[in-house]
């Protein structure tokens, strides 16, 4: 396949997978990128000497391009930034922060920069920043999220209309109809987030995958709006989270309940009662244990079903 985001990242399907704290380590990223697309190695749950070995293996791993997801709101960013540039990453995916903070110094090192927004006025922003290509993410996505609460479907149509630069679409995106139905919409390509978290690959814990495949549709929701919202599944802390929103507790309440280290606990560690569960609602639909090399296969076989079905009806 080729278009512009294709060209631009140096890979051959404009697929991306989401840089997931606790699930995007070297051996997801590495995966991906051998199968065609960008994988991204997660900096959001790894200390700067953790990061440098994933890098380091990721390469060992893939000759291919892969990225790094650089959450904004982590400590120890000149550090990260640092050593993406001087272990050469090729391509930086920032989120959740100012775009303009460190694109200028990445482009100075060679490095495609993408950003993740939530809505048209962020990127807008992103792109007078100077990124290279947006992540528009509807709410349907897993983890952390805008206020707004857009959908993809909404979303990715006033993204598309308002940009220049290439636009990937994220939030919901599960198989090659997705595919087919982001790139009607106007994107070039895609994110792909919880179905990757669930891949055998993923560093996710083997008892948060058995968990999110089991969910029936509805078991996600959208939560702790007061701090940065982000969505869970719904386990016991979760449930004790929603309580406290009901009951009107206040921001600091909610902050000292969440405490440190909840997604580690969940994602990671496998506790699946007092862990903080980030999947997107698109998790229900991935019933069975599967590879990377099988999600890109049923990707690439939906897609081209999708396509047929769709001309053969003009």
């Amino acid at each position: 396949m080729k278009n512009r985001l294709c060209d631009l990242l140096g890979i051959q399907y404009p697929i991306i997978s989401g840089g997931m704290v606790w699930c995007s380590g070297w051996r997801l990223a590495a995966a991906v990128s051998n199968q065609g697309g960008l994988g991204l190695i997660g900096a959001g749950s790894m200390h700067p000497e953790t990061l440098v070995e994933h890098i380091r293996k990721c390469r060992q791993a893939t000759d291919k391009p892969f990225g790094v997801n650089v959450p904004m709101l982590y400590p120890e960013l000149d550090k990260i930034i640092d050593i993406i540039i001087t272990e050469k990453v090729p391509v930086v995916v920032t989120s959740a922060g100012n775009p303009k903070t460190y694109t200028q110094k990445l482009h100075d090192a060679g490095i495609k920069v993408l950003h993740v927004v939530s809505n048209t006025k962020f990127a807008l922003k992103a792109q007078e920043a100077g990124v290279d290509a947006v992540v528009a993410e509807g709410f349907e996505a897993g983890g952390h999220n805008g206020r707004e609460e857009l959908t993809t479907m909404v979303l990715i149509p006033a993204v598309a209309a308002a940009l220049d630069i290439p636009l990937v679409a994220a939030g919901g995106i599960y198989d090659g109809r997705s595919w087919v139905a982001a790139m009607a919409l106007g994107a070039d390509g895609i994110q792909i987030g919880s179905r990757f978290a669930l891949a055998a690959e993923s560093s996710a814990s083997e008892a948060f995958k058995d968990m999110a495949r089991s969910m029936a549709e509805g078991c996600t929701v959208l939560t702790l709006k007061q701090l940065a919202p982000v969505r869970l599944m719904r386990n016991k802390f979760c449930n004790e989270v929603l309580e406290m929103e009901r009951e009107g507790r206040s921001a600091d309440e909610l902050r000292m309940h969440l405490g440190k280290g909840r997604a580690k606990k969940g994602i990671f560690e496998g506790d699946m009662d007092e862990g903080e569960l980030e999947i997107g609602q698109v998790a229900s639909l991935v019933k069975q244990p599967e590879t990377v090399e099988d999600i890109f296969q049923d990707l690439i076989r939906s897609y081209k079903t999708a396509t047929t079905r769709l001309f053969n009806q003009i």
